[in-house]
């Protein structure tokens, strides 16, 4: 009797935060579970991503940052499809170089975020030709493959986890996910479902395998705290935040209601509050006189400014906010800032701003938030980090892998496998490329 295998190839993550390239395949059939971007090197130094991004394939190729798979850039023979676990840059960040007739699969909320995020923040976005939607716990079929996406938390709007069935065999993909977010139901509903099926291989991310836990406290927690600075404050609250992790983004808003000011999006940011209307009704949105009020950079005041940017720019006419308005009465605003409009303070930033950092803390260390801290501290300003991470915590990790309960753990997303070891026996640790045989 001929035996059958499904095969699992890591070709980024096994001992790596982020790039994540994952290929599952029969005897008949490929797929290929995200398409990331790096963000470090072997010496968990960050990355230049943008100057990754100005890369020609050839040139990603000879710095080895392309993943080496048949049919996936080029000529005949690729996989059937891609699947997308969220919309973070390093989950999709080299699906440019891919070829466009291989459908991409999906949630709509990743989808969203692509669009805004290939608006405005230099990230891919996902063409309609190319996006086949997946709609949570409705299975599709490819090829040999049954999935089915489950909604997973994690700090962009739209992730899911991924249920691979083919040849009698099953794979949890976790994608990026975390218990201490707004929505802990999302982790109880997974474990609910796969309580009662066998799972052969779990592929885990362990992002805090690696890197310490830092702040554990969950959103609504992180929410009050937020809401007691901007209580604190006496001037203008500067928000720096990505406007694509809606748990903070809702956090914001609901510190400017507590405290009766008014939220103040910028352009981005509002028009993934637009995108979200229908999803997340209680999102408020903006208004010439409502609770939000929008603000143009800028940089999309430019003549060269792409038309897509001119688009959502006339779109929020009615609710724009100009600069002096704000700068007259500072202390009634939280504004959503990012050190790129600095230069539009030309006077100046405004007497004890407080600025609340709501980001890794990594990028604070980066030579682009110098001028800004600089800003900061001439007016006596104040710079708060409020945050708390995207990712599962380290306990959180074994809980949830203890409750999947997979006959196999294949360790992703993480800078050191080996900690899984410590914790549970059924551990494969991969090299990236190293093919892994799951036996039918």
């Amino acid at each position: 009797m001929r035996i059958i295998y499904l095969r699992i190839t890591v070709h980024r993550g096994t001992q790596e935060v982020g790039g994540s390239c994952i290929e599952v395949s029969t005897d008949n059939s490929r797929i290929i579970l995200d398409i990331g971007l790096p963000l470090f090197n072997r010496n968990r130094q960050a990355l230049d991503s943008f100057a990754i991004k100005r890369m020609t394939r050839e040139q990603l190729r000879n710095e080895g940052l392309l993943p080496e798979i048949p049919g996936l850039y080029e000529g005949a023979g690729g996989p059937d499809a891609i699947l997308l676990s969220h919309a973070h840059m390093d989950h999709t960040g080299l699906l440019e170089h891919c070829q466009s007739q291989i459908p991409v699969y999906a949630s709509s909320g990743t989808s969203k975020m692509m669009l805004a995020g290939s608006l405005f923040a230099a990230q891919v976005g996902l063409s309609r030709e190319q996006f086949r939607e997946v709609l949570p716990e409705s299975p599709v079929t490819i090829g040999d493959f049954k999935i089915t996406g489950f909604p997973v938390d994690h700090s962009i709007y739209g992730c899911l986890a991924y249920l691979i069935e083919a040849e009698g065999q099953s794979i949890l993909y976790s994608g990026d996910l975390r218990s201490h977010g707004r929505k802990p139901g999302m982790n109880r509903r997974l474990i609910e479902v796969l309580q009662d099926k066998t799972i052969d291989v779990m592929l885990m991310e362990g992002t805090h395998f690696g890197f310490p836990d830092g702040n554990s406290k969950n959103e609504y927690e992180l929410e009050k705290e937020i809401t007691e600075l901007v209580r604190e404050s006496e001037s203008l609250v500067l928000a720096s935040f990505s406007p694509q992790h809606v748990d903070r983004l809702v956090a914001f808003i609901r510190a400017a209601i507590k405290t009766k000011r008014t939220f103040v999006a910028d352009v981005y940011t509002a028009f993934i509050m637009y995108l979200l209307k229908n999803e997340i009704p209680t999102i408020p949105q903006p208004k010439s006189a409502g609770l939000v009020r929008v603000y143009v950079p800028e940089s999309l005041r430019q003549p060269n400014t792409r038309r897509g940017r001119v688009q959502q720019v006339e779109r929020f006419e009615h609710a724009e906010i100009k600069l002096d308005e704000i700068m007259q009465s500072p202390e009634k605003y939280v504004m959503v800032f990012r050190s790129s409009m600095l230069d539009d303070f030309k006077e100046g930033l405004p007497q004890d701003v407080c600025c609340l950092y709501s980001r890794w803390h990594g990028y604070l260390e980066q030579s682009g938030w110098e001028s800004t801290r600089h800003s900061i501290m001439q007016v006596d300003g104040t710079i708060h980090e409020v945050h708390t991470s995207g990712h599962m915590l380290s306990a959180d990790i074994v809980q949830l892998v203890r409750n999947i309960n997979p006959q196999a753990i294949v360790p992703v997303h993480t800078f050191e496998p080996g900690r899984f070891l410590e914790h549970f026996e059924n551990v494969q640790l991969l090299q990236d490329g190293e093919p892994f045989l799951v036996e039918a």
